[in-house]
């Protein structure tokens, strides 16, 4: 093959790939999820108390869709939270690490997703939670649910800002 052949080639392959790739960021569940949010929710304790939580969440998407770097601040009277992570989306399978300030805690979050829901564990060396999440148009829900704490719910609703 010619060297203008192989140009022609490879000029083809990237041209029939450009739509691959736009297709697993519009699969990938980060790509709903981009932007900044903020609501109210609900947090639940072992005593039986709740109170109302305040949020804000970032999140910014990779422009392949595939890797998500998340910020979600939220706080009542006397409770707050400001967690941050990196994750990735690979084939129905997100991985990557977390981190919340205001304890000092950290470690690493794994689970599954489809376009518009996560389905998640975190598990660090004194923390671990499931975590929901499903993002539909403007509207997003939050469901965190830590083991071995005094918490022993989340609930959160967003709306994008």
């Amino acid at each position: 093959m010619t060297g203008y052949g192989i140009a022609r080639a490879g000029l083809l392959m990237t041209a029939l790939c450009l739509p691959c790739g736009a297709a697993q960021a519009a699969a990938s569940p980060f790509a709903a999820m981009a932007g900044t949010w903020s609501g109210t929710g609900m947090l639940s304790t072992t005593d039986g108390g709740q109170e109302q939580l305040r949020c804000r969440a970032a999140y910014n998407v990779a422009q392949s869709g595939t890797e998500l770097r998340l910020n979600l601040r939220c706080a009542s009277e006397s409770y707050n939270f400001d967690l941050a992570g990196n994750v990735e989306y690979r084939d129905g399978v997100i991985s990557g690490s977390w981190s919340e300030a205001t304890r000092n805690a950290s470690g690493t979050i794994s689970g599954r997703a489809t376009e518009d829901h996560v389905d998640a564990a975190a598990r660090g060396d004194n923390f671990s939670a499931n975590l929901s999440l499903t993002t539909r148009g403007s509207r997003q829900s939050i469901s965190i649910r830590p083991q071995g704490t005094n918490v022993t719910g989340v609930s959160l609703a967003l709306n994008r800002r």
